[in-house]
Formats: C-alpha cells, sequence, structure tokens
C-alpha cells in the first residue's frame, strides 16, 4: 500500500528504534530523565529559544502553550483554516476558558494585518470585550496545501504584535519542512514567534511526541499545565531518544519528501480529469481535485485504495497527499499510474 494521506504514517527507522534500547532513563515527572533533558535542550537550541518541554503530542503542546500564554476569558485570534481551530477538538475553549477568534486566512496562509486588527476593540479598556491575548500563526499552512509563511510577513506580524502587546504562537508541526523550503535554519523563522511547537512524529519520522520551545519562564509554565492535562511521564527516555534521532539525522532529508511532492504533482498534472497547480506545491503536501464529472471524490478516493493507493480527501471536494520518509520515487510513479488508471 503507498500511503499518502498523512506523514504521520511514518515509521522509524530500526536505528532510532535501537536509540530506545540504550537510552539512559530517568523519571521525568521529577524532571530527572536526562534522555529527556536533552532532547529538550537539542530543541531549544535548534530554534534559537531559552527552553523546551516534551509532551505527547502537537494537539497538547498546542493546547498548553495556548493556556500558558492565555488568562481565562480572553481571545486567541486562530487561522479559520488552522488546525488548531479545525482538527484539536476546541480543547482551548473547554480545558482552558478560552475563546477562538478565526481570521480569514489567505491562499498563501497568512492572515492579513487588516484581519488581525480587526479583532482588537476600540477601546481596549471596555470590559464587556473579550480581549486578544495571544496570535497564533501556523507554519507551513496544512490545509492551505504547505505553504510556508514568508519572513518578510512574519517581520509583519510580530510588528503588529508588540504594536498590540500580544505574543505569538507558531503551531510549527511541520516548521522544518518550512526551513529546508526557505534554505534557511529554522531559528531564522522562529524567532519571529514566542512560543513554538513542533512534531517528531510527522516528516522527522519518530514514533511520537512534541516540542514546545520558548523563554525558560514561559517553558516551566507549560511544563506544569502538561502535568494537568495529563501529560506529565516518567521514563520518558524512550520517547526523547527517537526524537534526538530525529533532529540529529532526519532534518536534511525533508528535501527528499519535497521533491517527491514535485514529483507527484508533475505527474498528475499531465493526466486528463486532474486539476491541481503545480507552482503551489512548496513543501511535502500536495492538494488537487478530481474534475472528470464521472468519478466525484469520494469513489475515486475508493478505487485509489482498492488499487493500493491511500489518499484523503481536504474540505471543499480536495484531495490532499503528503509524502514522506515511507515514500520513494517509484511509490511515486506507481502512485500516478494508479491515478491514471483511475481516469482512464
Amino acid at each position: 500500500m503507498i500511503e499518502l494521506r498523512s506523514d504521520t504514517f511514518t515509521l522509524p527507522l530500526p536505528e532510532m528504534l535501537e536509540t530506545i534500547q540504550y537510552a539512559v532513563l530517568g523519571d521525568d515527572g521529577y524532571s530527572e530523565d536526562p534522555t529527556v533533558k536533552q532532547l529538550e535542550e537539542l530543541a531549544a537550541n535548534k530554534l534559537g529559544k531559552e527552553a523546551g518541554v516534551l509532551l505527547p503530542s502537537g494537539v497538547m503542546a498546542n493546547l498548553a502553550s495556548m493556556m500558558a500564554h492565555c488568562p481565562r476569558g480572553t481571545k486567541v485570534l486562530v487561522s479559520n483554516e488552522s488546525d488548531i481551530y479545525i482538527y484539536e477538538a476546541g480543547g482551548a475553549s473547554v480545558c482552558g476558558g478560552l475563546i477562538y477568534e478565526p481570521i480569514t486566512t489567505s491562499s498563501d496562509g497568512c492572515l492579513a494585518i487588516d484581519e488581525l486588527r480587526k479583532a482588537f476593540p476600540w477601546d481596549t479598556q471596555d470590559p464587556q470585550y473579550a480581549h486578544p491575548a495571544l496570535i497564533c500563526l501556523e507554519n507551513p499552512h496544512n490545509r492551505m496545501g504547505g505553504k510556508v509563511l514568508p519572513i518578510s510577513y512574519l517581520q509583519e506580524v510580530r510588528q503588529f504584535a508588540d504594536e498590540k502587546k500580544v505574543p505569538i504562537h507558531m503551531d510549527g508541526a511541520r516548521i522544518f519542512n518550512a526551513a529546508i523550503a526557505l534554505d534557511i535554519p529554522v531559528e531564522q523563522i522562529a524567532k519571529f514567534s514566542d512560543s513554538v511547537q513542533f512534531c517528531l512524529s510527522k516528516g522527522l519520522s519518530a514514533p511520537l511526541g512534541s516540542v514546545v520551545v520558548g523563554t525558560h519562564v514561559f517553558v516551566e509554565k507549560v511544563r506544569w499545565i502538561r502535568k494537568m492535562l495529563g501529560g506529565s511521564m516518567r521514563q520518558a527516555g524512550v520517547i526523547a531518544a527517537p526524537g534526538i534521532y530525529a533532529l540529529t539525522n532526519m532534518i536534511d532529508r525533508l528535501e527528499e519528501d519535497h521533491q517527491n511532492a514535485r514529483r507527484f504533482a508533475n505527474g498528475i498534472a499531465a493526466i486528463p480529469g486532474i486539476e491541481i497547480d503545480v507552482s503551489e506545491v512548496e513543501t511535502n503536501i500536495v492538494i488537487f481535485r478530481v474534475s472528470e464529472r464521472r468519478v466525484n471524490w469520494i469513489t475515486f478516493i475508493e478505487e485509489a485504495r482498492i488499487r493500493g493507493l491511500q489518499l484523503t480527501e481536504f474540505g471543499y471536494g480536495r484531495i490532499r497527499a503528503v509524502t514522506h520518509s515511507g515514500i520513494n520515487s517509484e511509490d511515486i510513479d506507481r502512485a500516478i499510474r494508479i491515478i491514471r488508471d483511475i481516469l482512464a
């Protein structure tokens, strides 16, 4: 089966699993697991932040970050197409007493400054308003097709946030893909945000885990909230060891995923009945539509599955394919042939 539904389906390399066997362990609930500490320090250094904290998932990492930044009853400004808003079960409202304010998302994944400005009340002292306490950015932006936010835009948002005296949290689940796409060190992206979460378990191919980085004070608050949410772990070095391997060995190879995504996009673009703008593919995510009237997207995805290709629907009748370490160029060529056969 060619698995293109998501890069969450990546499997750890044997070398990555081997690190678990030799990991030095302690009780991370007491901050005494040396392997976890090593991972957190490595993550913070790579992203140019003071400290980091390991969490079980990206959902918990984003939730704990929002709760750490925001007092109850305040607003979190989020992309109306963001994973935080659509896919994370409304946790900031349920657990944190926070209010999501969805901001219209441009096709490039950006939230226009004018749209952000509208979310701030003209009278900042009026107690009847729920006041914005945080701006959340997603980079790369998943539902916008893996679009990478330009550095010039991040500078613009940083200036606006400073003007309004609110912090910025970046959902950087695939931030290393963004750095590879821009060909810059990841810290040059992270420096515009007060906090960043990134996933070890997507393109980096670790079995599980996400890391939040920020200041020492902020990270300790996230660590406390992690405990409250049930995410404090004991001998978590068995998670951290593959994470260290991922951060040490799996970043540069993300370019291969980007190349395979472009290969796939170029291949299906030549098939009658497929709508895709190849120029929109920037990272490892490809979004396309089926325009052949004889085949709707439901039938198309099912036919692909039967023939050995897993794809997923992605809203508005779109279909998403995501490349990752479990996919090579031969898999991509076979996937293209399957799609051609379905529409023939």
